[in-house]
């Protein structure tokens, strides 16, 4: 049997995308059915993804720093026997939640994809929205609406949440596809910052620009003067581009009027 360490450790490792592929799927597995373990899993994608969304404006020193807070905030094998796996996790969190203050300390502001984008992995705080007409849900954000995925491509939308991030408003809905979730986000104001990494491609008419981040593909673009983005992980960028560019034959806004 694998010690309550291990399961912090992997747990950690899950939510940043750096386990083993199979033991990634049997972790997935047990969190499912362990009400304690979900909630774990789910803090520990929280700060992971905070602590990337923001990284790339922090100085290296400090991101080394906070790798080593993150390894340091799993206890050893004793203490994780003593405690069970819900002290150690709780630590380990911890220590990400002090990293993310440190960042946000040090001067990081406005709105960036980055920080945009890790709003796709958070968890969903209020309820989906449902199937009004054509294309699209019963949401919208300045009269940009969201659109209706499931009788076309299967993507049914489950949760979504309402953000604010340098001094904006961003609201997620959510879209499940079997055991996949994607996150469609829409900022309100000025397009957000986009990293140096990002690339840019031309589909159907519509710029869109495509970034590595928090472990996955990001891509963004723009409806009406606002910057929508879609991610998830283990969705392809063909995917995403796909869903992103979907018009319903010219009922969805793209236009900047």
């Amino acid at each position: 049997m694998r010690f309550q360490k291990d399961i912090a450790q992997d747990l950690a490792r899950l939510a940043d995308g750096t386990l083993a592929p199979e033991r990634a799927r049997e972790l997935e597995q047990r969190a499912a059915e362990s009400p304690e373990l979900s909630a774990l899993l789910a803090e520990q994608r929280r700060s992971v993804a905070a602590v990337r969304g923001l990284d790339d404006q922090a100085p290296l020193a400090l991101r080394e720093r906070i790798e080593t807070m993150r390894e340091r905030g799993v206890p050893k094998r004793r203490k994780a026997r003593r405690f069970g796996v819900l002290g150690a996790l709780t630590t380990a969190a911890a220590c990400l939640a002090v990293a993310v203050a440190v960042i946000v300390g040090s001067g990081a502001s406005g709105p960036t994809l980055a920080k945009a984008s890790a709003l796709t992995f958070q968890p969903a705080t209020g309820p989906a929205p449902t199937h009004t007409s054509d294309g699209t849900l019963n949401r919208d954000v300045d009269g940009v609406p969201y659109p209706y995925w499931q009788g076309e491509y299967g993507w049914w939308a489950s949760g979504s949440r309402v953000d604010k991030i340098g001094g904006r408003t961003a609201t997620t809905v959510f879209y499940n596809k079997g055991n996949k979730r994607i996150g469609y986000t829409i900022v309100t104001g000025k397009p957000v910052k986009l990293p140096g990494s990002a690339a840019m491609t031309v589909r159907k008419g519509i710029k869109f620009h495509i970034a590595p981040l928090h472990g996955a593909t990001v891509v963004t673009w723009e409806r009406r003067g606002h910057s929508c983005i879609l991610s998830g992980m283990n969705v392809s960028k063909d995917e995403l581009l796909k869903l992103a560019g979907w018009k319903d034959a010219g009922a969805l806004p793209y236009a900047s009027s």
